[in-house]
């Protein structure tokens, strides 16, 4: 039996039933709650730092805060585009009709300020355009604005001639190269001669004798050591400050008519189509060999950063090989002749120039990095614009500082042509190849 006095049990709430669903007795906020949006005020604010007087006192403080507002928004607006301009430039018609009952409220507020002279922007009806180089000029550091150049002017005559007996007229050959010391390096017959740009000595580094004959010359990028192909196959080391050969390689069945170094790696290109690398710290004559050409290989350049080898080859062929590869990476076949004349750009990384034979014609640019043909220039001959050999221009170098140029060719001369002048050479008005025209011996 119940009791009648016990109290009625209280009634039990579910657990899955939120609490905040039940009425509670309000609790004291503990802290005051701000809203996510900030809206100032302006009341206070100083206007004597925007050079201004402080704007008229309003009735209430609603009304206070509405002509500051309008005219804190009137001098931004006077400031950023001008007194004569209009609020915004583009609105629809039901924003344009607030803004313009916005702007009469606050009229007669904004009229007690005296706003700047100047605005801070200002609408142009017409922008010059530029070229993208200039903008990129004026983003980057130490780069100057881009002013136009009058044409260069390129002496037509050479400053120099030196008669170089016995030079042949072979366009697989290699006799010329320039180092970096300032020696000039010439195959004449079977000797090679050593020609000194800062003194005109001449010196006479080796005698191949009667059986046996150079095919290509090419300096180490630092030191003295200079390479030397043969028409019987060899390759020999020499350290031309001090006259000196310092080892010979074989392994050629044929003529050594291209080489190219890269740092102690020496690469030979031969009439019996391949390409030997060559380490000249190890004992052995070659540490690998490249295969690919289907005739003699004429041309051969490593790249600035050593990383990749072009070979050009008699059979119209370019390719392109890296440091551990026995078969090309990348061909090229667009020339239509011998492919001897090869260089790559010190400023932009895989980017190839070559050019072809008396059939071609052609100088082609490429990009290895993308495996594409960037363009092609028809130079019409082999060599153009600057006259004075009589016979076909088989063989070119540049001077250390880039300057000059010296060309040889079945004539039997070199001649030497500043191409490149520095502007305080070119500023002093005087022809460069009258001045300090020669003409000489290397023999």
């Amino acid at each position: 039996m119940e009791n009648p006095r016990s109290p009625a049990p209280k009634p039990r709430i579910s657990s899955s039933i939120p609490y905040y669903l039940f009425d509670m007795p309000p609790r004291a906020s503990p802290r005051t709650v701000y809203s996510d949006r900030f809206i100032p005020s302006r009341a206070g604010s100083n206007f004597a730092l925007f050079g201004v007087s402080s704007p008229p006192s309003a009735a209430s403080s609603d009304a206070g805060r509405e002509d500051g507002s309008g005219a804190y928004a009137s001098l931004l607006r006077a400031v950023l585009f001008g007194a004569d301009q209009p609020a915004t430039p583009d609105l629809s018609p039901g924003v344009a009709g607030r803004v313009s009952s916005s702007t009469s409220t606050s009229s007669s507020s904004s009229s007690a300020f005296s706003t700047p002279s100047g605005n801070m922007f200002r609408y142009k009806v017409d922008v010059p355009r530029r070229s993208l180089a200039a903008q990129f000029e004026d983003g980057l550091p130490g780069f100057s604005h881009f002013h136009p150049r009058a044409p260069r002017k390129v002496p037509k005559s050479p400053y120099k001639v030196l008669d170089a007996p016995a030079l042949q007229d072979d366009f697989y050959l290699n006799l010329v190269d320039w180092s970096s010391h300032n020696v000039l390096a010439v195959g004449l017959g079977n000797c090679v001669y050593l020609w000194n740009a800062c003194s005109s000595k001449v010196t006479k580094l080796c005698d191949l004798g009667v059986d046996d004959s150079v095919c290509s010359v090419g300096w180490a990028q630092r030191g003295n050591h200079l390479a030397v192909g043969t028409n019987m196959g060899k390759v020999q080391i020499w350290d031309a400050s001090r006259c000196r050969r310092i080892r010979t390689m074989e392994s050629h069945r044929l003529r050594v008519g291209a080489l190219a170094w890269s740092s102690s790696l020496l690469s030979s290109g031969s009439r019996d189509k391949i390409i030997l690398q060559r380490d000249i710290r190890v004992q052995e004559d070659f540490v690998s060999k490249l295969s690919g050409h289907k005739s003699e290989v004429c041309g051969l350049k490593w790249s600035h950063d050593n990383r990749e080898l072009a070979s050009g080859g008699n059979d119209n062929r370019l390719f392109v090989w890296n440091q551990h590869s026995s078969q090309p990476v990348l061909k090229y076949c667009e020339h239509t002749a011998a492919v001897k004349a090869i260089a790559w750009s010190p400023h932009v990384h895989g980017l190839l120039a070559s050019g072809g034979g008396t059939a071609d014609r052609c100088i082609r640019f490429w990009n290895t990095t993308t495996n594409s043909h960037l363009n092609c220039i028809d130079t019409g001959s082999q060599l153009a614009t600057l006259i004075g050999h009589t016979y076909r221009v088989l063989y070119l170098a540049i001077s250390p500082d880039g300057q000059t140029i010296v060309t040889g060719a079945g004539d039997e001369t070199l001649r030497f042509w500043n191409v490149f002048p520095s502007p305080k050479s070119q500023n002093t008005g005087s022809d460069i190849g009258a001045r300090s025209f020669g003409r000489s011996h290397i023999r």
